[in-house]
């Protein structure tokens, strides 16, 4: 009971205490603006940067498409760093005020650091391989590439991880260090190919006349198609079937959308001048009747 009631007073003299409820107080409301203020910081700073590289990007001299998508992937990053670096600062600044020797504390966590490194070789490799893909400009926010069984649009890219938006979208992460193979569809130009099926009963030579019409003023009303279409000529001849090729150059992208285009168009030109597109037939042969006996085989 003795040890009870001790500790009983102490108790009631540290809550009774006006300078400890003080110091709690004063403590409180220096951690609450710490926080505030790394939240307004992070923010404003973001805001700052995002600023300046539109600036850069509206400039007459910043309007190539390989220039504005480096300066999209590298506004992510920093804005990433930012982040971090507004963050951990505030996280010690906040064990400052919580009288947490910050000096001894950052020591031992870089003994432990360095023994945590030796066995953390993956974290290491994906920041190096992230390092070296932003530096070497492999691929940048809003290219669609492909990585592995994985295609898409990229939406971040980090030291760590790069993120990808998938057709259907969903979101794919990716640890840079995973990344040995990559395809990007958005730096050069598109050659299309595009094959046009004819009846082999139909005339040729017209249908590549009416081709060829339809492509020679095609570059000029769609932006997309870098030059003129091309009729390269017949590519195979299979069965009741004629293939016709084309070869357009097209806006990186972009090819999908004029495929699709050029092949309406052109079943709709057919259709007018009466070519035949082949088409899957089918004939009906019927038995022979069961012949009747004479009265001579009987």
């Amino acid at each position: 009971m003795n040890l009870v009631g001790k500790l009983y007073d102490y108790l009631v003299t540290k809550l009774t205490d006006e300078e400890l409820w003080i110091s709690v107080g004063e403590g409180s409301f220096n951690i609450v603006c710490i926080i505030l203020g790394a939240m307004i910081i992070v923010r404003i700073a973001k805001k700052m940067i995002k600023k300046a590289f539109e600036m850069r990007m509206n400039a007459p001299a910043m309007l190539t498409q390989q220039r504005e998508r480096r300066y999209r992937t590298i506004l992510k990053l920093l804005q990433s760093i930012i982040s971090y670096v507004v963050y951990f600062s505030a996280i010690l600044a906040v064990l400052s005020v919580m009288n947490v020797k910050v000096a001894g504390l950052l020591a031992g966590a870089g003994i432990v650091g360095l023994a945590v490194g030796f066995g953390a070789q993956s974290l290491v490799k994906d920041v190096i391989t992230g390092f070296f893909i932003i530096f070497e400009d492999q691929f940048g926010v809003g290219d669609y590439i492909k990585i592995s069984a994985i295609e898409g649009t990229v939406l971040e890219i980090g030291l760590r991880t790069t993120k990808i938006k998938g057709v259907s979208g969903e979101i794919n992460i990716i640890p840079n260090g995973t990344i040995l193979e990559v395809v990007n569809y958005s730096i050069n130009n598109t050659m299309s190919v595009v094959d046009v099926s004819v009846s082999y009963n139909s005339d040729i030579n017209k249908a590549e006349r009416l081709i060829e019409n339809y492509l020679s003023n095609l570059a000029d009303l769609h932006e997309e198609i870098v030059t003129p279409p091309t009729l390269l000529g017949v590519q195979n001849v299979i069965g009741a079937e004629v293939t016709l090729r084309i070869s357009v150059e097209t806006l990186p992208m972009q090819q999908f959308a004029i495929s699709r285009m050029i092949r309406k168009d052109i079943k709709e030109l057919f259709d007018k001048n009466n070519i035949e597109i082949p088409y899957p037939k089918m004939m009906v042969y019927e038995r022979d009747q069961p012949r009747q006996e004479t009265e001579e085989e009987k």
